[in-house]
């Protein structure tokens, strides 16, 4: 029988020295305050006013360090807060049939393993999860396949775009056991939309995926209005 997911990626498996852990641990208590006044969070959440801050990339545009790693942690875990969240509930409202409803399924408890393992590498020092209104994204499954390609593909990006940043192995590897399963999830929805049979393949880019900054990741995400709070 396979093995369940979380033990597939855990971070067991991901940060088998402990470097990762014990960077985490170094921003909990006072530092961990002081880290996240730093980075323009407050209270530890990536929200103020319902509007993503601006601080966390400019900290993840420092040179690399094990502080930083914590920042881009932080960030992935938020990005996948959002995706969970996302097909949990197009799971639980939308109840899709056939191959959307399948691939919602697995895609679901994918993201959700993603944020457990995020979470046990941060520890306390991991951001709170915003809370998010999909509106019909995930009860029309038009927009539900709409809105999971343009999700999964900027989750790619958004790596991409980190993994040069990174300083730690075990970081990387994290980051690495990560964006390849959302660019299979990429591929899948864009088999699903029927993109495979276009001149540019399984994503819009062609031969290249784009890797995107914090920045333009958060703007992407801000612009999609699911950010409440």
């Amino acid at each position: 029988m396979d093995k369940p997911l979380t033990d597939l990626i855990s971070i067991e498996t991901v940060d088998t020295d402990g470097a990762l852990r014990e960077t985490a641990a170094a921003v909990e208590g006072d530092t961990r305050a002081a880290f996240f006044r730093k980075a323009g969070i407050a209270g530890g959440s990536l929200l103020a006013g319902g509007v993503l801050m601006g601080g966390l990339p400019a900290l993840a545009g420092a040179a690399p360090s094990r502080r930083q790693d914590v920042a881009i942690l932080n960030y992935a875990l938020t990005l996948e807060y959002l995706e969970a969240a996302f097909y949990r509930e197009a799971v639980a409202r939308g109840r899709f049939a056939g191959a959307i409803g399948t691939f919602a399924r697995l895609v679901s408890a994918h993201e959700t393993a993603h944020v457990a393992a995020l979470r046990g590498a941060l520890g306390r020092a991991a951001v709170r999860s915003p809370r998010f209104d999909f509106g019909d994204t995930t009860t029309n499954e038009d927009r539900f396949r709409a809105t999971s390609f343009a999700l999964e593909n900027t989750g790619v990006s958004a790596y991409a775009g980190q993994a040069p940043r990174i300083k730690q192995t075990a970081v990387l590897q994290a980051a690495v056991s990560i964006i390849t399963i959302e660019a299979r999830h990429a591929a899948a929805i864009a088999a699903l939309l029927g993109h495979v049979t276009g001149a540019n393949g399984v994503t819009p880019n062609g031969a290249f995926d784009r890797a995107r900054s914090m920045r333009q990741v958060l703007a992407i995400v801000r612009g999609t209005g699911f950010v409440v709070a």
